[in-house]
């Protein structure tokens, strides 16, 4: 399977070392937010990897939606529960839970249509910043603290017209902000493509944190940062 490099097996459950989070976030989805370097303070497993892994495991089906609980740390053993109710739970060995998913219509569980897909996905879902939140706090006259930068993935959900997606692109379709005192939340919308036609469609939310005014020459300086992070990982 695409994913074996990036969790383990222990005991029927699923654990995720720190460096395979990591190389995950940067290999796959090229995203180089400091939270998902094996030696950052608040450490955390991509969403990404979580929503990955239930795919590959319980397959995609024409409509799902992903709730994220909470924030996973490195070597966390995670079981996929399908409960009664018909949604997929991840939970942790305490019954914590870190991601619920609602799902309906058909499914697929052949490997090739899901791979295609989740690799489609999570290379648009990499570009959350600076390609689409940045722009868009800009616009809103807000940024996050750049001492602290907090991205909190909330919840995704997408509807499939289709399952006979032999290829597939997953484009950019619109956004907005919500500001709430120093909370902020990220409404990104996308559409999926596939041979030229529209195939489907869906939003992810973000939350962000610790919302201050907007200074051009600080986030100029946090996104050059940034880009220098993921140049250096390419040659390294």
């Amino acid at each position: 399977m695409f994913l074996d490099d990036f969790y383990a097996l222990a005991g029927g459950r699923m654990c995720i070392a720190a460096e395979q989070a990591s190389q995950f976030a940067k290999q796959m989805a090229g995203d180089y937010n400091p939270i998902h370097d094996p030696d950052a303070r608040r450490f955390c497993v991509p969403g990404d990897l979580l929503f990955a892994l239930v795919l590959a495991r319980h397959g995609l089906s024409q409509r799902m939606i992903f709730y994220f609980r909470g924030m996973v740390g490195a070597d966390v053993p995670l079981t996929i529960r399908e409960c009664e109710d018909g949604m997929l739970r991840v939970v942790d060995d305490a019954g914590k839970e870190y991601l619920c998913v609602e799902r309906s219509g058909e499914t697929t569980r052949e490997p090739a249509v899901i791979e295609a897909f989740t690799r489609r996905y999570i290379a648009f879902s990499g570009r959350n910043f600076p390609h689409f939140l940045q722009p868009l706090m800009k616009s809103h006259g807000v940024m996050f603290n750049p001492q602290r930068p907090l991205v909190i993935y909330d919840s995704m959900g997408f509807t499939l017209d289709t399952l006979d997606i032999a290829s597939l692109d997953v484009e950019f379709a619109g956004s907005s902000f919500e500001i709430n005192g120093k909370r902020g939340e990220a409404h990104l919308e996308f559409r999926m493509v596939s041979g030229g036609e529209s195939v489907g469609s869906g939003s992810k939310k973000l939350v962000v944190s610790g919302l201050q005014p907007y200074d051009a020459e600080v986030m100029d300086a946090f996104v050059e940062d940034f880009n220098r992070r993921k140049r250096n990982y390419a040659t390294a």
